[in-house]
């Protein structure tokens, strides 16, 4: 005497409803019937079962079990490509975790790149600067990016900076003017010491027309009406 097909869910460890859908899919054929109109499953069809859910644990859905045919006892193309999916998808996962553990170590903002992210990471570099180099990666070539980031790091304690950074936007003229003009010489020797910044929209993906229009419009939005005014005085 064959199995119900209740016991041939619990021998291969799966449901009644999983049973009913591999008959309805067409992935488990029909077995005999006992003379009462009851279904014989043979061990044949617990093995078919037990296949079917090794290979959806595998990964594979039941359309392409369906598509293997015959073949489905050592499908090596379908579970070669499978494998490369899944390679695909842990590099995914473990990039994932390393930015992952670099917002949570670092406190870095999920709105900055990994790459950039690593660069400002631990600096004095202020959210509207933070912010300032998250539009620029949008508009200029990695690279520059990167050399940007760089740069702002590296001077981002010099007292100057600090000084810019804090200006308060009802900062007096006295104190505008002057920045300007320590600010000036800071300026050019950062540039000066960042060749890749001095053309900083080479290369850019959406043309150094649009990228000069982006950055202005991020500094007008980005910084308050004295450090605008003194960015003003010492490009003059």
């Amino acid at each position: 005497m064959g199995w119900s097909t209740r016991q041939l869910a619990e021998l291969a460890g799966t449901t009644l409803r999983a049973v009913r859908h591999y008959h309805e899919v067409g992935l488990l054929p029909e077995p005999e019937r006992r003379a009462n109109g009851y279904k014989s499953y043979t061990a044949a069809h617990l093995i078919r079962v037990l296949r079917i859910k090794r290979l959806t644990t595998l990964g594979l859905s039941l359309a392409q079990i369906a598509e293997l045919g015959d073949a489905d006892e050592h499908p090596e193309e379908a579970l070669r490509s499978l494998d490369s999916e899944l390679a695909e998808t842990i590099e995914r996962l473990q990039r994932i975790r390393a930015e992952l553990a670099l917002i949570l170590c670092k406190a870095t903002p999920t709105d900055v790149e990994p790459e950039l992210g690593q660069i400002l990471a631990g600096t004095n570099v202020t959210p509207a600067d933070r912010d300032f180099a998250v539009v620029l990666s949008r508009v200029i070539a990695p690279s520059a990016l990167q050399a940007f980031a760089e740069m702002v790091r590296a001077n981002s304690s010099d007292p100057v900076l600090v000084e810019f950074n804090n200006l308060p936007p009802d900062a007096d003229e006295r104190t505008r003017r002057e920045l300007a003009e320590r600010l000036g010489p800071i300026s050019r020797d950062m540039i000066a010491g960042a060749p890749e910044v001095q053309n900083l929209f080479a290369g850019a993906p959406l043309g150094a027309s649009f990228g000069v229009r982006v950055m202005v419009q991020a500094i007008r939005d980005l910084y308050n009406p004295a450090q605008l005014d003194v960015l003003e005085r010492m490009v003059r």
